[in-house]
């Protein structure tokens, strides 16, 4: 690799860890914490702005935050690389090393939503309209967490020859063996932050363009990051995920996120049109999606 390669690249940090006294952090770690507290206040400003008392914020994230990374833990155990902890070998308790890298945003969104829906329907809140709320801070509090990745050296794409090809250290365990040392890979992290930045940057314009019907935000999201997630797993990713027919887990659930997202969509601007009709009729209108749940 000539020099001109090595400094149109993207170097990766050669610490992942800061060490204060008997503590050890994780960068890792602190940019999942970095995420959640900027999606926190993110919501808290939209959902005051909507009218809502923003401390209700941080009592709905008190269930979901912690069901969340239960979820997301669950997800890269039982789905992404069971082999890993239950494989010949392995540590099962190696599951609960989670600061080594290991969640899946997926089974976040889906049981930290349980948790969210539960306090929801404790408080007396519209989920629908507090995951609207909710959706452009996930977004970014994603894009931050994929920097964890960087910290790691993991979870990266395929060879490339591009200028902003990423530099994975030969000591890495997670460097391919079958390449040579040297090469550069995708840096899927930096796609998928971009991706999330740009998904959240739209979401909080056309909201205020009053683009969306309660409970599109939140279902315009999943379409986005399904689009994307698929995209990069279908022809980027080469870490150990399991395969089903022949291409990884992550192809079918990206896209079945996406389409349940689409589907979502279409559902609530359709309700939002009927209770509209309703109103106008001089009817009473029907129960606002997602009202108590």
């Amino acid at each position: 690799m000539n020099d001109s390669t090595l400094l149109a690249s993207i170097p990766s940090p050669s610490i992942s860890t800061i060490e204060l006294g008997p503590l050890t952090i994780h960068y890792y770690a602190l940019c999942i914490l970095a995420g959640i507290m900027l999606c926190l206040w993110l919501t808290s400003r939209r959902w005051q702005a909507w009218g809502e008392d923003p401390e209700r914020v941080w009592d709905i994230a008190l269930w979901a935050i912690p069901l969340g990374i239960v979820g997301a833990r669950a997800y890269h155990v039982l789905i992404t690389d069971p082999g890993t902890y239950f494989g010949p070998g392995a540590d099962p308790l190696d599951v609960f090393k989670i600061w080594e890298g290991g969640i899946g945003i997926m089974g976040a969104i889906s049981v930290g939503g349980l948790g969210a829906w539960l306090a929801c329907h404790r408080y007396g809140i519209s989920l629908a309209k507090f995951a609207d709320a909710a959706a452009p801070g996930i977004m970014l509090a994603q894009a931050m967490g994929r920097w964890g990745n960087w910290f790691n050296q993991e979870l990266f794409g395929k060879p490339t020859t591009l200028p902003w090809g990423l530099e994975i250290s030969a000591s890495s365990p997670n460097f391919p063996s079958q390449y040579p040392v040297g090469t550069l890979f995708h840096p899927t992290f930096l796609y998928e932050s971009l991706w999330n930045i740009l998904g959240a940057t739209l979401l909080l314009y056309l909201g205020k363009k009053g683009f969306f019907q309660r409970g599109q935000t939140f279902w315009a999201y999943v379409v986005w990051y399904g689009f994307g997630r698929l995209m990069i797993e279908a022809f980027l990713r080469i870490d150990t995920a399991e395969m089903l027919w022949g291409m990884r887990i992550h192809v079918w659930t990206s896209g079945a996120i996406m389409l349940l997202g689409l589907a979502m969509f279409i559902l609530m601007g359709w309700r939002s049109r009927r209770r509209s009709e309703f109103t106008d009729a001089g009817k009473s209108a029907p129960p606002s999606v997602g009202s108590g749940d």
